[in-house]
C-alpha cells in the first residue's frame, strides 16, 4: 500500500547568535509531529533550516572581521550541533545561501517581474535592522519597533516592490473558505482584523543598502529582500524551478508550516499572496505558537534573557527537555519558563511517575518470579479500568497529535500512567505474595502493569525518542512487532524477561540544582549586602498600613476569568496544590492552600478567579504566578470564588 506524504516544517532561523530554547521548542513541536507521523506510517518530510542573509548579519560579520559566509558558516555548525544534542530527525537542511535556494529565488522574482506583480520605486520610511522589517510612521510605537521595541533607522532608497495589495481580497477569500488555514483561531482573527481590512500595502522585496544577499539578475545594484528569500525556502529546499522537481511534486502543498506568533503575518499573509501570483498551491496550513517567556516577558537575544538549551540537555538529557518543553505549555498561548518548573516537572512526571512506576514493575517481577513473568494469570476486579483506559488514551492521544495538541496528548498519556501506579495501589501485589493460592492472581497484576508500560513506551516515543527503548530493555521487550503504533491494542505481549537497570530518571534536588543551574547559565542572582539589609529592613518598618483603601488601590488589583487545565499536589505538604490555569491564551501556574478541601481531580475544569498580576513567589519550592480567590467560613473550611454564568476564561473580573 502506498504511503501517504507528510509536509512539515519550522521558521528558517536567523543565524545572527546562537539559537535559544524557543527556538527550540518549534523544532522540538516540529520533530514530536514529524515522529509521529513516521509512526503512523506517512512518508514525512521535515524541513528546517537558517536564514542567512541580510544587513544584520553583513553588520555581525564586519564587527567580527571575517565574511559574512565565515560567520553564519559558524553559527550553523552550532545549530546543526543542538539538533543532534536534541534528537531533531531533519530530512533536510536548507540555508539561503545554498546554491540551489539562490538559484529558485531569482527565478520567482524574475517570474514575478515578468508577470507586473513587481514594480520599480522608491522606499522612504523606517527600518528596524535585528527584525529586518519596514514601518510606517503610524506604526511605530513611541517612535521604536512595534515588534522588538528596539530602534529604527531612517530610509530612503531604489527598491522594487510586489503588488501584495493586489491579493487582499483573494487572501481574505481563501482564509474564510479553509478555516483550518490559520490555526489557532485567535491567530486567524488578528490577521482578518488586524492587518488584512484595514488595507494592504505593496512590500519592498529588495534593498541596495547592503550587498549581503541574492542579487537580482536583472538590476545588478539590488538584492532580493527577506520576504521572496527567506519564505521561498520550503519550496526551493524541494527543488521547485529546478532540474529536479521530484520532491516538489510528491510533498507540495506543506501539509503545516510550524512558525512563533510573531511571525504568522509574513505566512499567512505575504507568503501566500507570492504563492497566488506564482499560481502555487497555498500550505494546508499555518500554525502560530505563542511563546516561552521569562519572568512575563518575550525571549530574546537582545535582551539577553536566553537560555541555553545545551546547558539544560547536558544537565538532564534530551528527553527532560523534549518532555518539558511538550507537556508544560499549551501548544499556540504563551508560557513561562523556570527552572523551578523544569526541575519539578522531572521530580513529578518522570521521576515519581514513569521512572518510579518502571522501576516497582520490574522489581516485583524479579522478586517474585524470579525475572519471568508467569503464563498462568487470574483477572482482578480492577483489571477492566485500565484496559479501556489504555485503549482510549490511544483514540485522545491520536485526536490530539492530528489537532497539534502535544501538551494535552502528553496529558492523556500521563493519566494512564498515575491510573496504572494507582492499579499497584489497588491490587497490593505485596499482600497476594503471601498467599500460594494468589500466585496466578499476582502474575495478572505484574502482566498488567508491563503491557501498559508497553503501550506507555509507544505512546511516548514521538515525544521522548530515547526512553522507550531504556524501558523496553529493562522490561524485556524485544520483538519489534510489539512497538510499532499498529500494536497499541491490549494484550499483544504474551510475556517477559525483565532485566533490572538503572534509574531511567533520577529525583533532583531542587534547592541544590537551582543553585548549581542558576551558576551554569550565568545567571546567579547577587545578594544583597549587610548594610543594604539594614537599610531595607530599616524601610520596611517605616511602613504603616492603613485599615482603608482607596478605589485607586484596588483598582491595582487585576482579576480575571481562568480556567484549571492540570492540577497535582506538591510534594511534602498536604495544604497545597499547583495548578496550571489558562487566562485568555497565557497558561499560568499557581500554588494554593486548598489541597484539604479540593482534590486535584476536582479542580481540573473549573472556571476560578485570579489576581493575576500579584509578584510571582515560590511557595515550598514552587513557583506560583498569581493567587485564586476563595472564601472561608469559621471553621476554616474554604470555598472557590467563581463566576455565576459560563464566561470565557480571561475575561476581566470588575
Amino acid at each position: 500500500m502506498e504511503k501517504k506524504n507528510y509536509y512539515i516544517t519550522t521558521p528558517i532561523y536567523y543565524p545572527s547568535d546562537k539559537l535559544h530554547i524557543g527556538h527550540s521548542y518549534t523544532t522540538v513541536a516540529a520533530d514530536t509531529m514529524a515522529r509521529y507521523k513516521r509512526m503512523r506510517g506517512y512518508d514525512v518530510m521535515f524541513l528546517t533550516g537558517t536564514d542567512e542573509h541580510g544587513q544584520k548579519i553583513e553588520r555581525r560579520a564586519a564587527e567580527s572581521n571575517t565574511t559574512p559566509k565565515e560567520y553564519v558558516d559558524n553559527i550553523v555548525h552550532w545549530i546543526k550541533d543542538l539538533w543532534k544534542t536534541m534528537d531533531i530527525s531533519y530530512d533536510d537542511f536548507i540555508r539561503t545561501t545554498d546554491k540551489k535556494h539562490i538559484e529558485t529565488v531569482q527565478k520567482i522574482f524574475k517570474a514575478l517581474y515578468d508577470k507586473g506583480d513587481i514594480y520599480k520605486s522608491s522606499y522612504e520610511g523606517w527600518y528596524c535592522t535585528p527584525c529586518e522589517t519596514f514601518f510606517t510612521e503610524r506604526q511605530l510605537q513611541d517612535g521604536n519597533c512595534p515588534d522588538c521595541n528596539r530602534s529604527v533607522e531612517k530610509v530612503k532608497e531604489e527598491s522594487y516592490f510586489f503588488k501584495l495589495s493586489k491579493y487582499q481580497d483573494q487572501l481574505i477569500k481563501h482564509i474564510e473558505d479553509n478555516p483550518e488555514f490559520i490555526q489557532p483561531q485567535t491567530r486567524q482573527n488578528e490577521m482578518i482584523n488586524n492587518f488584512l481590512k484595514p488595507g494592504l500595502e505593496d512590500l519592498c522585496v529588495s534593498r541596495t543598502s547592503f550587498d549581503w544577499g541574492v542579487p537580482v539578475e536583472f538590476d545588478k545594484g539590488h538584492v532580493v529582500y527577506v520576504w521572496i528569500d527567506a519564505l521561498s525556502n520550503y519550496i526551493s529546499a524541494l527543488g521547485y524551478g529546478g532540474d529536479n522537481d521530484d520532491l516538489y511534486k510528491k510533498y507540495w502543498p506543506a501539509n503545516v508550516h510550524l512558525v512563533g506568533k510573531e511571525i504568522v503575518r509574513f505566512h499567512t499573509i505575504i507568503w501566500p499572496a507570492i504563492l497566488m501570483a506564482l499560481d502555487i498551491p497555498l500550505p494546508k496550513q499555518v500554525f502560530g505558537h505563542g511563546w516561552l517567556v521569562i519572568n512575563g516577558g518575550k525571549m530574546s537575544k537582545s535582551k539577553g534573557n536566553v537560555v541555553d538549551p545545551k546547558v539544560l540537555v547536558d544537565r538532564y538529557g534530551s528527553d527532560a527537555i523534549r518532555y518539558f518543553l511538550m507537556r508544560e505549555v499549551a501548544f499556540g498561548q504563551d508560557g513561562n519558563f523556570t527552572n523551578e518548573a523544569l526541575i519539578q516537572r522531572i521530580n513529578a512526571d518522570l521521576a515519581n511517575d514513569i521512572g518510579n512506576l518502571v522501576s516497582r514493575s520490574v522489581a516485583m517481577i524479579e522478586k517474585y518470579f524470579e525475572g519471568k513473568l508467569p503464563l498462568e494469570r487470574t483477572a482482578t476486579e480492577f483489571d477492566k479500568d485500565i484496559e479501556l483506559l489504555a485503549l482510549e488514551t490511544v483514540s485522545k492521544v491520536e485526536d490530539s497529535m492530528e489537532k497539534l495538541l502535544f501538551s494535552d496528548a502528553l496529558t492523556q498519556i500521563w493519566n494512564l500512567v498515575r491510573r496504572t501506579n494507582k492499579y499497584i495501589d489497588e491490587t497490593k501485589p505485596w499482600v497476594l505474595a503471601k498467599e500460594e493460592d494468589k500466585k496466578s492472581e499476582l502474575a495478572n497484576v505484574l502482566y498488567y502493569l508491563v503491557e501498559s508500560l508497553r503501550m506507555i513506551s509507544i505512546l511516548i516515543e514521538p515525544f521522548m525518542p530515547q526512553t522507550p527503548a531504556i524501558m523496553r530493555k529493562q522490561l524485556g521487550i524485544k520483538d519489534s512487532h510489539l512497538v510499532s503504533w499498529d500494536s497499541l491494542t491490549w494484550g499483544q505481549l504474551e510475556t517477559t524477561q525483565v532485566e533490572k537497570g538503572d534509574v531511567i530518571f533520577p529525583r533532583i534536588d531542587l534547592d541544590k540544582e537551582i543553585e548549581a543551574l542558576e551558576e551554569a547559565q550565568g545567571s546567579k542572582k547577587e545578594q544583597p549586602k549587610k548594610e543594604e539589609k539594614k537599610e531595607i529592613k530599616k524601610e520596611e518598618q517605616k511602613k504603616e498600613e492603613s485599615n482603608f483603601i482607596g478605589i485607586e488601590d484596588f483598582g491595582k488589583v487585576e482579576l480575571k476569568v481562568g480556567k484549571v487545565i492540570e492540577s497535582n499536589r506538591v510534594e511534602g505538604a498536604d495544604k497545597l496544590l499547583v495548578s496550571k490555569i489558562q487566562i485568555g491564551d497565557e497558561v499560568r501556574q499557581i500554588v494554593s492552600g486548598i489541597a484539604k478541601f479540593y482534590s486535584p481531580e476536582e479542580m481540573v475544569g473549573k472556571k476560578v478567579i485570579v489576581v493575576t498580576n500579584l509578584k510571582p513567589v515560590k511557595l515550598r519550592g514552587v513557583l506560583s504566578e498569581g493567587m485564586i480567590l476563595a472564601a472561608s467560613n469559621d471553621k476554616g473550611e474554604l470555598v472557590l470564588a467563581t463566576v455565576e454564568k459560563d464566561i470565557p476564561h480571561g475575561s476581566e473580573v470588575r
